[in-house]
């Protein structure tokens, strides 16, 4: 095996994680797999990480961070109506459906499933995850109703509840091996937002 840089190889590894176990599950993917897939040594896995439930949250984390960077770079966020924001974020999760299912799926989501009870440190890097996830679409909902308010209905409780949309959505796609009723799901996730904000879309 080809030596790796210096510095790399966690890097290859979390890379690789995120690959297999949105393919295959947390429970399917071996250290054996990670390090085939990374190109590094079992040694150089356990330099890194004492175990693979340390790389499990390691992972969970690293999601996080990435999918964050990803959403905060959005030019979506530069839109001047916070709706108009809110209706882009669905439209951009609506064009990762295009992407084959494993990589549309999320690492937290599909880890939490397996590790619910067994994992508590991989369960709270999910739930970590989740919240930022619903974080990204959270404070233009709450611009959104100050503009609009609407009696009852906290920005917090919709940013998670697209979060709901988008989880259960992907394990959807799964069992349907089908991405077709997540991408109706979103469709009425907007229809009802805009029914909710009294804004309809525009014929």
């Amino acid at each position: 095996m080809t030596r790796v840089p210096r510095g790399e190889a966690r890097q290859r590894l979390l890379a690789a994680a995120t690959d297999l176990i949105r393919r295959q599950g947390f429970a399917a993917t071996s250290v054996d797999d990670l390090c085939a897939a990374a190109g590094v040594t079992k040694g150089a896995f356990f330099h890194h990480f004492p175990s693979k439930d340390a790389l499990g949250a390691a992972v969970v984390d690293h999601w996080t961070e990435t999918t964050s960077a990803m959403f905060a770079a959005h030019p979506y966020n530069t839109l001047p109506d916070p709706l108009d924001r809110v209706f882009a974020y669905i439209d951009l999760r609506r064009s990762l459906l295009d992407r084959p299912i494993p990589e549309f799926s999320c690492v937290a989501g599909t880890t939490v499933q397996e590790t619910y009870h067994t994992h508590p440190a991989i369960r709270a890097a999910a739930e970590a995850s989740i919240r930022s996830g619903a974080a990204h679409v959270r404070a233009h909902l709450a611009e959104a109703l100050v503009r609009h308010p609407v009696p009852g209905v906290t920005a917090e409780s919709l940013a998670l509840y697209l979060q709901v949309i988008v989880q259960g959505g992907i394990i959807t796609a799964k069992a349907l091996d089908d991405a077709a009723a997540m991408r109706d799901a979103l469709d009425h996730a907007e229809r009802y937002l805009r029914l909710l904000f009294a804004r309809p879309k525009a014929a």
